[in-house]
C-alpha cells in the first residue's frame, strides 16, 4: 500500500507539472515494489516477530519525500534513487549481521570511541566543510557525508549498554550537591563526557540542532534507566546554560535566534528562507495547491531542511498532518517495543533509537513552522541526503530486531537458533565427535576438549 501511494503521488506530481503521465511509470512502479518487496521479505524471513507497522510507515515517509525531491530537482532525485538502493541494502545487511541485539552490547566501548571520532571529524582541517554556517559535513574527494548521522546510532548503543550495566549504581545516589543527590563521579563520568561532546559540537561545529539531538538522547536514556526526573531536569538546565553561552558568543547562533523571533525584520536577507517557507505553507491551506502545481522551489534548500514546507504547500494541512501522523505511529511502535521487552539493554536501546527519530523530526518541523530556532538537520526518511537515509534505515533495522526479540521471548513464535548459533553448534558437535573418536591423534585431543 505504501508503494502504491508513492506511485500515485509520483503520477499526480507529473500530471500537475507537465500535464502528462510519466513515460516510465510502469518501470518506476516495478522498481519501487521490488525494492520495498526485498525489504519486506528480509523482515519476514529474518525478523518474523517484528512489529509489522514500522517498515510500511518508513516506506510511506520515504516515498512522500522522494516525490517532493523529484518535484524540486531531477538530478537530486536520481542521486536519491541510488541512495535508496544503498539504504535498503544496508537495512537487509543489518538484519543479517545483528541476529541477537545483545551482541551489540559487547562492542560498547568501540562504538563510544567510534561515535566520538565521527562527531569530531568535521572539525579536522581540510576534511570538515562549512555549509550555511554549520560545520557538520566531511568532504572526501567527490563524496561528502554527515558523520554525525552515524555517530548518533553508535552513541545510542553505547549508552544503552553502559546504563544497562550500571543503572542501579547510578540510581543509588550517595552524595549531594545542593538539592540534588548524585551518584559517585566514576559512574556518571561518561555522561559528563557526553555532555562535553554535545557542547563541543555546538561550539566547534556551530550546530545547535545536532547538539540538542545528542544531548536529548543522553538525558532521556538516563531518565529511563534511573527512573529519576531529577536527571531530566538537571540535563536540560545544563544544556540551556550551554545554549545561552553559545548564543552570547557566536554570531551564527544569534542570527538563528533573531530570524526565529522575527524573520520579517530582514525578509529579503537572512529571514528570506523561513519567510518563503511560511508563505508556501500558507498558500497550501487545507488541501494544498496540488502535487506539481505549487512553487516549492522558491524556498532555498527546500529538498533538505525545508522539505516539510514543500509538502505543506502542495499537499496542504492534510498532507502535512499525514506526515506527522506517520512519525507519531512510528514513534509509538518504537516505544511499544521498549515497553514489551524485559531486558534492560533492549529497552534502553529501543527508547534511544526512537528518541533520535522523534526528536529529530520535531526539531526540523518546529524550525520550519517557527516553533523553535531553525537548525540544519534533516527530516528522517523524507529529506534529501544519503547519510540521513542510510543511518535511519540502519536504526529501523535494529528496532525491528529488538521487536522480533521481544516477540520471541514472549512466546509469540518459537525462539529458533540463529544461523550463527547453528554454525557454532555444528562445530561443537563435530569437535565433540572428534574427541570421542579413538582414532583421533593425541595432539588433536586437547583442541577438542578446549572447544567443548
Amino acid at each position: 500500500m505504501a508503494g502504491l501511494i508513492t506511485t500515485v503521488a509520483y503520477t499526480l506530481a507529473s500530471l500537475g507539472a507537465n500535464s502528462e503521465i510519466p513515460a516510465r511509470i510502469g518501470l518506476f512502479l516495478g522498481m519501487l515494489l521490488a525494492l520495498v518487496g526485498v525489504a519486506h521479505l528480509a523482515v519476514r524471513l529474518l525478523a518474523r516477530g517484528a512489529d509489522g507497522t514500522m517498515l510500511p510507515l518508513a516506506v510511506l515517509l520515504h516515498g512522500i519525500g522522494y516525490v517532493m525531491i523529484t518535484r524540486l530537482d531531477d538530478r537530486l532525485a536520481s542521486l536519491q534513487t541510488l541512495w535508496s538502493f544503498v539504504a535498503i541494502a544496508a537495512f537487509v545487511a543489518t538484519l543479517l549481521l545483528v541476529q541477537r541485539a545483545n551482541d551489540l552490547a559487547r562492542y560498547k566501548w568501540t562504538l563510544f570511541f567510534g561515535g566520538a571520532f565521527l562527531l569530531l571529524l568535521p572539525m579536522v582541517p581540510r576534511l570538515g566543510v562549512n555549509i550555511n554556517g554549520a560545520r557538520i559535513w566531511v568532504q572526501l574527494g567527490p563524496l561528502s557525508f554527515q558523520p554525525g548521522e552515524f555517530a548518533k546510532i553508535a552513541l545510542a548503543i553505547f549508552f544503552a549498554a553502559y546504563l544497562a550495566e550500571r543503572r542501579e549504581l547510578i540510581a543509588a545516589s550517595t552524595w549531594k550537591i545542593g538539592p540534588f543527590r548524585l551518584p559517585e563521579i566514576q559512574y556518571i563520568a561518561p555522561i559528563l563526557v557526553a555532555w562535553g561532546f554535545s557542547v563541543l559540537v555546538m561550539v566547534g561545529e556551530r550546530d545547535l540542532g545536532s547538539s540538542l539531538l545528542f544531548f536529548t538522547l543522553f538525558v532521556v536514556m538516563m531518565w529511563v534507566a534511573t527512573e529519576r526526573v531529577s536527571y531530566l531536569v538537571l540535563g536540560f538546565v545544563l544544556f540551556g546554560a550551554a545554549a545561552f553561552v553559545s548564543w552570547k558568543m557566536f554570531d551564527h547562533v544569534q542570527t538563528r535566534v533573531d530570524i526565529w523571533l522575527d524573520p520579517w525584520e530582514d525578509e529579503y536577507g537572512k529571514g528570506f528562507q523561513i519567510v518563503q517557507a511560511l508563505y508556501g505553507i500558507g498558500d497550501g491551506g487545507i488541501v494544498g495547491t496540488g502535487l506539481g502545481r505549487g512553487s516549492p522551489d522558491k524556498v532555498p534548500e527546500a529538498q533538505n531542511d525545508f522539505i516539510f514546507a514543500a509538502i505543506g504547500e502542495e499537499m496542504g494541512l492534510v498532507g502535512a498532518t499525514t506526515v506527522l501522523m506517520g512519525y507519531l505511529l512510528l514513534i509509538g511502535a518504537g516505544l511499544r517495543t521498549a515497553l514489551r521487552t524485559d531486558r534492560t539493554f533492549d529497552k534502553l536501546l529501543a527508547t534511544g533509537l526512537t528518541t533520535i527519530i522523534g526528536v529529530q523530526a520535531f526539531i526540523i518541523v518546529g524550525g520550519v513552522i517557527k516553533i523553535v530556532p531553525l537548525t540544519g538537520i534533516t527530516l528522517p526518511f523524507v529529506s534529501y541526503g544519503g547519510s540521513s537515509l542510510l543511518s535511519n534505515y540502519i536504526a529501523l533495522a535494529i528496532l525491528l530486531r529488538l521487536s522480533d526479540a521481544s516477540a520471541r521471548r514472549l512466546g509469540e513464535l518459537p525462539d529458533d537458533p540463529t544461523p550463527r548459533e547453528r554454525w557454532a553448534a555444528w562445530r561443537l558437535r563435530r569437535s565433540l565427535a572428534g574427541a570421542d573418536d579413538p582414532d583421533t591423534a593425541p595432539n588433536d585431543r586437547p583442541h577438542a576438549e578446549v572447544m567443548s
